[in-house]
C-alpha cells in the first residue's frame, strides 16, 4: 500500500465510499465528489486495463476508448508493477458476474 495517499482524509474518504449500497448511490455521491471529467478519466483507466488483460493492443484500445498511449502505458505498468487493486477488484467482478446472468 502506498504512503503516500495512507492518509486520515484518504481514510475517510473511503469509509465514505465503502458506506455506499449500489451503483445509484454511486452516481450521487460521485457526481458530488467528482467533476464529470474525473469520472469520466477513472473510468476510461478501468476500461483501458480491462482491454490490457484481454491483451487489446494499444491502437485497439486507443480506438475504442479515446485513451492516450500514455494513459494506456500508465495503466499497463500499475497491472504489471503495481499493487493489484485492478487484479483483485477484476477477480471479484468475475466472479459476480455469473450470478447475475
Amino acid at each position: 500500500m502506498s504512503k503516500k495517499i495512507h492518509t486520515e482524509a484518504v481514510d475517510y474518504l473511503f469509509e465514505a465510499i465503502l458506506s455506499l449500497k449500489n451503483k445509484e448511490e454511486c452516481y450521487t455521491f460521485f457526481e458530488d465528489v467528482c467533476t464529470v471529467n474525473e469520472i469520466l478519466s477513472l473510468s476510461q483507466r478501468f476500461e483501458v486495463a480491462k482491454m490490457l488483460r484481454e491483451k487489446k493492443t494499444y491502437l485497439e484500445i486507443s480506438e475504442k476508448t479515446g485513451a492516450s498511449t500514455a494513459t494506456i502505458s500508465r495503466v499497463n505498468r500499475s497491472l504489471n508493477y503495481g499493487n493489484d487493486g485492478y487484479e483483485m477488484v477484476f477477480e471479484r467482478i468475475n466472479k459476480k458476474e455469473p450470478e447475475e446472468v
